[in-house]
């Protein structure tokens, strides 16, 4: 039996055919799972609908198994709740949430942390942190026993990353709400982590120079190399499913090993 057969669950946060979220959700269809999606909601001037579009495009291969695509917008709970309502009436209770959320104003990822202006501190922080707290408490009522919880996180939220910048706080924030919703749903049998992925070429890794951070991962991480979408597909779908249900408030490291050097390591070779 396949560990998602007769497991349902949402998606939140594709925006493409390279998010690590449609990496995850991937993984979990062709496991068995049925999944409910969202998408960045379209300007009401954009006729084509850019955003709904590039998701059905991929959802559209899984008809069987992707079973509702809606817009969300993270910063207004009217529009939670609304697809936390529409989540109930196609699936029932779930068994899985996947929040893949984050975002700055591109002007504060530029410039030096200190320089992040008010506005856009609070903007970065109610997108990429207090969303998870917000989605998953208008989940809560929807979730089955032993479901899971899954945000997405990176290295830059622990240690120094330059050019990750305000984005590296919102992820130390983010990686606290994990741990503090992981003692609040507990007792429900709920379980709350979060994947801290190496870098990968996707629209969030583009604003944060993924280019210069995979060869330095390649350089620097114990398996010498790169990690893949599949990879991180593959870990996030482990968290949510029924194979992890021992494991809540961890932070999840699917790096090469990067996260574990102390030193530069086969680095300092190229250095001589």
């Amino acid at each position: 039996m396949k560990p998602f057969e007769g497991k349902k669950g949402l998606i939140i946060g594709v925006a493409n055919d390279r998010s690590i979220a449609w990496a995850i959700a991937k993984e979990i269809m062709e496991q068995g799972g049925v999944c409910g999606f969202t998408h960045l909601p379209d300007r009401a001037d954009d006729e084509r609908q850019r955003n709904r579009r590039r998701v059905s495009q991929l959802t559209d291969d899984y008809k069987d198994n992707a079973k509702f695509l809606v817009p969300l917008d993270v910063q207004n709970d009217e529009n939670i709740q609304s697809v936390m309502k529409t989540t109930e009436e196609h699936f029932g209770k779930i068994d899985f949430l996947l929040h893949s959320v984050a975002f700055a104003d591109r002007k504060d990822l530029d410039n030096d942390t200190i320089e992040t202006g008010r506005e856009g501190f609070k903007l970065a922080m109610d997108i990429s942190a207090y969303s998870l707290l917000a989605v998953s408490k208008f989940a809560r009522p929807i979730l089955n026993s032993g479901a899971s919880i899954c945000a997405m996180t990176y290295f830059g939220g622990e240690k120094i990353v330059p050019g990750y910048n305000v984005m590296g706080i919102c992820k130390a924030a983010l990686e606290a709400c994990v741990r503090y919703l992981a003692y609040d749903l507990g007792p429900s049998a709920v379980r709350v982590n979060a994947i801290s992925a190496g870098p990968l070429r996707t629209l969030a890794g583009s604003a944060a120079g993924v280019d210069e951070m995979l060869k330095l991962y390649e350089y620097m991480a114990p398996l010498a190399r790169n990690v893949t979408h599949q990879e991180v597909g593959r870990s996030g779908a482990f968290l949510l499913s029924p194979l992890s249900d021992g494991i809540t408030g961890e932070i999840l490291h699917v790096d090469g090993g990067y996260n574990a050097m102390g030193s530069p390591g086969r680095l300092l070779d190229r250095l001589k």
